[in-house]
């Protein structure tokens, strides 16, 4: 029986404003074998932090409420063990910059277009494999 991977201490928290995105992400990512909740800004993720610790929190940058370095500054403090990705099809712009999202202190920056294979690599990553496919192996 494989041991339980300590990285995944909750779920995978997906926020995103734009619903078909945000259920496409959380799609692929159960589809993977992870556990995912999501929400729709800033705001409703930082009070689903609350409720429940999370893995890893993969959230857009540019939605209504906190966004950008902001949003990642909240979200860290809502859940400071929590590796976040960060999301955007702005990134270069003059309004967000990778660089400053990785020192507002996420893990990752992705551009969008994103495409599966990037987000799960990435995922695994930072959290490694899910319950069922580790013990699938172990």
């Amino acid at each position: 029986m494989a041991q339980p991977n300590p990285k995944l201490d909750g779920d995978i928290l997906v926020i995103d404003d734009e619903p078909i995105l945000r259920e496409l992400l959380a799609d692929w990512l159960k589809d993977a074998g992870y556990q995912v909740r999501t929400a729709p800004h800033c705001q409703a993720g930082i009070k689903a932090l609350a409720e429940a610790p999370a893995a890893l929190i993969v959230t857009d940058m540019l939605m209504p409420g906190p966004c950008a370095e902001l949003a990642v500054v909240e979200l860290k403090r809502a859940a400071p063990s929590a590796p976040l990705i960060a999301l955007s099809g702005s990134f270069g712009s003059d309004r967000l910059s990778i660089e400053a999202v990785l020192a507002a202190g996420a893990a990752l920056a992705l551009p969008k277009p994103l495409r599966r294979a990037q987000l799960l690599a990435a995922v695994r990553a930072l959290i490694g494999a899910p319950a069922a496919a580790m013990s699938e192996t172990g």
